[in-house]
């Protein structure tokens, strides 16, 4: 086989197993997001919000990586659900500004499970998980021709 054709194999691909293996850990959450009433991207938008409890939307944009049109119906949804309230900024009205509601605060509760239950199926040794969160941030961080 020529050299060239090599790199079409999907065995020499990165992307092919990231994104295998991203789509068997989101079906691995999907059951237990279902309990909670959270898609896996309202789940991470949930957890900024906990850690945060008031963000500008342009911070949430940066933190979960994703485009702010796509934020807004999911943002949209979550107020709907009660969990998060979305007003514009007192000092800059072209500013939005997200706050975790009461609801909200309540659902991490119930959530704190979610981690828990996927940390003891051992899917990789904790100096595993470690390296393999490094090296995808330090993928998420590069500059990919934006």
């Amino acid at each position: 086989m020529n050299n060239d054709y090599e790199l079409l194999l999907l065995s020499n691909q990165v992307c092919f197993p990231t994104y295998a293996v991203a789509n068997k850990i989101l079906r691995r959450y999907q059951p237990l997001l279902k309990e909670l009433n959270l898609t896996y991207t309202q789940y991470v938008t949930m957890m900024v919000m906990w850690e945060k409890e008031c963000v500008n939307e342009k911070d949430l944009v940066n933190a979960l990586y994703l485009k702010a049109n796509t934020l807004t119906d999911l943002l949209k949804n979550l107020e709907k659900k009660g969990f998060v309230s979305i007003k514009k900024s007192e000092n800059d009205k072209r500013n939005i500004v997200i706050c975790l509601t009461e609801e909200g605060r309540k659902l991490k509760e119930k959530a704190v499970n979610v981690p828990k239950t996927l940390i003891e199926e051992h899917w990789l040794t904790d100096e595993e998980v470690i390296q393999f969160k490094s090296l995808l941030y330090k993928l998420l961080k590069g500059d990919w021709g934006k």
